[in-house]
């Protein structure tokens, strides 16, 4: 829940007092905490100061306009006073959204083929390469932990390659920040590439965003795992390896289960099935805490029924729709290409016109 202004500015004067205090100078992770709390919370006060001066001056606007003397020079300082108190509001908002604790994290993205067969892998495919492509323009690096490929020929033998599941790290500035709200059910409808008769097919992949868990997060005890290494596998069957390099990680107190192949050292394989389970338990750890605040995976990502979805991909129509704002686009070629900043900052700006910033003028002195 955000903080009404005038709280923050009374939690500022208690913040100081503990500053002064020397026992917090003297505890450098005491210290470190009150000071943070204090940066978070000074430009609250100061958005709002400045608020409260253009509100003020705007109602002057107003009752200069009333005089025929005043009222061109007034009506001209009442439209850029208008300009800067909606600014304001807008900056208001921002500092007002309570700090996530993941932000400025890495994060993992597992894409999943859903209902559809080999079509829901195909758009699965299709989905990791519109994220890569989207993270590479902002020059943020990508790397594939985990995949299971299926490759599908077509009618006219063209063969493309998809993934049953495919998990990858984004390592970059506000990764998370962007890319947190595209966990979800995502449906495409179009004519299958195995599709002879030209009938456009429905089919679902789900996407998860998870931050990448630190050491410090989690607690896994050797004890709680069964590790099982086998002979890695390519789409179809085929040996990929000679060697038992490909682990499979099952966390026994809750049941996850983590699977990596792509490496042919086993213990590269290890090392990247250790991150995503870690990953796994700390969002599953996060759920249980604080269910009312931090969306869950299995409510993010459901069944990958098609009927429960975020986002429609319709390929004859050129159109993508996401659901829970109403934005239609159409335009899904060059967003299939990366070009997803259209789509990324129309959810981030709903997600924050959600932070209540409606305060009464006669309450903000």
């Amino acid at each position: 829940m955000s903080m009404h202004p005038r709280e923050a500015a009374r939690r500022i004067e208690e913040l100081d007092q503990q500053l002064m205090d020397p026992s917090v100078v003297s505890n450098q992770q005491r210290l470190k905490e009150v000071s943070q709390e204090r940066a978070r919370l000074v430009p609250i006060v100061e958005v709002w100061t400045a608020l409260s001066k253009a509100r003020s001056e705007l109602r002057e606007s107003r009752e200069l306009m009333e005089d025929p003397e005043f009222r061109e020079m007034a009506q001209e300082e009442h439209d850029q006073l208008t300009v800067t108190v909606e600014e304001l509001q807008k900056q208001l908002r921002i500092a007002l959204i309570p700090p996530d604790p993941y932000e400025g994290r890495d994060i993992l993205i597992e894409i999943r083929a859903g209902t559809g067969g080999d079509e829901a892998g195909l758009f699965a495919g299709d989905l990791f390469r519109m994220y890569a492509r989207y993270c590479d323009g902002r020059r943020w690096k990508t790397e594939i932990i985990s995949s299971s490929e299926v490759t599908v020929g077509g009618a006219g033998g063209k063969a493309v390659q998809g993934y049953k599941e495919v998990i990858f790290q984004v390592s970059g500035d506000d990764a998370y920040k962007y890319l947190r709200h595209e966990s979800g059910v995502h449906r495409v409808q179009r004519v299958p590439l195995t599709e002879t008769q030209g009938r456009i097919h429905t089919s679902a992949a789900t996407v998860a965003i998870m931050p990448v868990a630190e050491t410090v997060e989690v607690n896994i005890e050797d004890k709680d795992l069964r590790i099982d290494v086998f002979r890695a596998s390519g789409p179809g069957g085929q040996s990929v390896n000679t060697t038992d390099s490909a682990v499979r990680i099952t966390h026994i107190p809750t049941g996850v289960v983590v699977q990596c192949q792509d490496e042919k050292s086993q213990h590269k394989n290890k090392a990247k099935a250790m991150k995503v389970l870690a990953s796994r338990i700390l969002e599953a750890q996060e759920a249980e805490a604080a269910a009312e605040q931090a969306e869950q995976r299995r409510s993010q990502v459901g069944s990958g029924d098609r009927s429960e979805r975020i986002r429609t991909y319709n390929y004859p129509q050129n159109r993508l729709t996401d659901h829970r704002i109403g934005l239609t686009l159409y335009k899904l070629d060059r967003i299939m290409e990366g070009t997803l900043d259209e789509v990324v900052d129309a959810m981030m700006e709903a997600v924050l016109q959600q932070v209540p910033t409606d305060i009464p003028e006669d309450d903000e002195q």
